[in-house]
């Protein structure tokens, strides 16, 4: 069910008035792909949104915020091979995001922040966010909610098999442990990980000498790191550690106060 912290949930009179309280919108981005054999597809997409709701629930004590339809469709050509995975390509992606914050924009809203929760949008989002702010004239912001300032000192103390997050993995599968566990195969818990798999392995699809690989040629399991002991008490503490950094950032009136602008 909606809260009040969102869009769809708003009548346009609401929204107006948002609007006019300088309101930060969050636009969560997500994927849909396959995740191992004990996921659903939807993964990425539930857990953006939940952390953009956990997020926004404490930044609304503080200033206006509202939380965006989530774009459930990402750069997700790497899982295609699987079957099961929706993808676009980079100019179908740029275009959509660049009609979405335009709408924002003329709905009145001045401040976007794109939430992003897929790994394979992040090199895009480097260059879509100069993008769409030169295109939109709009203070458009984005961030990774699994790669915030001081995360990785949290991941290492929570994780027991990784230091970061993967796919599929122990931290994924931990969280959706935490909030929709009637979706996770636990029964097929046994084959999540991924063979020859060391605590720390970075992804081939992070190489700085890259050339691009199907996810399936490197993880036929489908899993990148090893969730046979992920659990929901991990999960909740990724989840509030997610929520509570980046809305420090957003109260602190970050990062939009750092160009010199209002916050």
């Amino acid at each position: 069910m909606l809260s009040d912290l969102h869009w769809a949930a708003r009548t346009a009179e609401d929204l107006n008035n948002l609007a006019q309280r300088d309101a930060i919108v969050v636009l969560p981005l997500s994927s849909t792909e396959q995740h191992g054999p004990h996921l659903p597809t939807g993964c990425d997409t539930i857990l953006t949104e939940a952390v953009a709701e956990r997020m926004a629930r404490l930044v609304s004590h503080h200033r206006p915020i509202l939380i965006a339809p989530t774009v459930w469709i990402g750069l997700a050509q790497h899982h295609v091979a699987f079957g099961g995975s929706f993808s676009v390509s980079m100019a179908t992606y740029h275009a959509l995001l660049r009609d979405i914050v335009t709408s924002i924009k003329t709905a009145g809203f001045r401040k976007v922040l794109l939430v992003n929760g897929h790994g394979g949008n992040i090199s895009a989002l480097h260059v879509l966010t100069d993008a769409l702010t030169q295109e939109t004239e709009l203070a458009v912001a984005s961030t990774t909610y699994t790669l915030l300032p001081n995360q990785q000192r949290a991941l290492e103390a929570i994780l027991e098999d990784q230091l970061i997050l993967q796919h599929a993995c122990e931290a994924e599968t931990s969280m959706m442990m935490a909030i929709r566990p009637d979706l996770v195969r636990t029964q097929r818990l046994s084959e999540a990980f991924q063979p020859g798999y060391s605590k720390g392995d970075a992804s081939p699809l992070s190489d700085p000498l890259l050339l691009w690989t199907s996810f399936k040629a490197f993880c036929p399991s489908g899993v990148r790191g090893d969730a046979r002991r992920a659990s929901a008490g991990k999960g909740e503490r990724l989840l509030a550690v997610a929520a509570e950094l980046l809305a420090t950032k957003l109260i602190a009136g970050e990062p939009w106060n750092r160009q010199g602008g209002s916050a």
